[in-house]
């Protein structure tokens, strides 16, 4: 459940680009993002974005364009990991985003914050 209420908040960024998000800092509409949006929400995290990073984001951004819902944390597991098996890609998930999937690779990837989602 979410402890911040549903205000609006409106974001510009350097570049120019306006963006709305929620108290969370999620963007209010995921057709909104931008790779800038990426980057400057990951810099706010701490997180300097590499090419596994933009991998996951572009393949939630992919999964949730394809099949209209977010991809599960255990599905990003399983896409990092690969042909080494979805412990390997847990252990990825969390050296690239340490404070979770939701809090960080979610939210950096442009979609909306999800309701009672573990953070995990």
């Amino acid at each position: 459940m979410r402890a911040v209420a549903e205000v609006p908040i409106e974001l510009t960024l350097l570049n120019g680009e306006h963006f709305t998000v929620d108290g969370h800092g999620y963007l209010a509409d995921p057709e909104s993002w931008t790779e800038a949006f990426a980057t400057y929400v990951a810099g706010q995290e701490g997180i300097v974005l590499g090419d596994r990073h933009w991998a996951l984001i572009r393949w939630i951004r992919a999964e949730e364009a394809d099949h209209g819902v977010m991809p599960d944390a255990r599905f990003a597991m399983k896409f990092l990991g690969g042909a080494a098996g979805k412990q390997a890609g847990r252990e990825e998930l969390f050296r690239l985003f340490p404070y979770g999937y939701v809090k960080q690779a979610i939210k950096i990837a442009g979609m909306r914050q999800p309701r009672a989602w573990s953070t995990g």
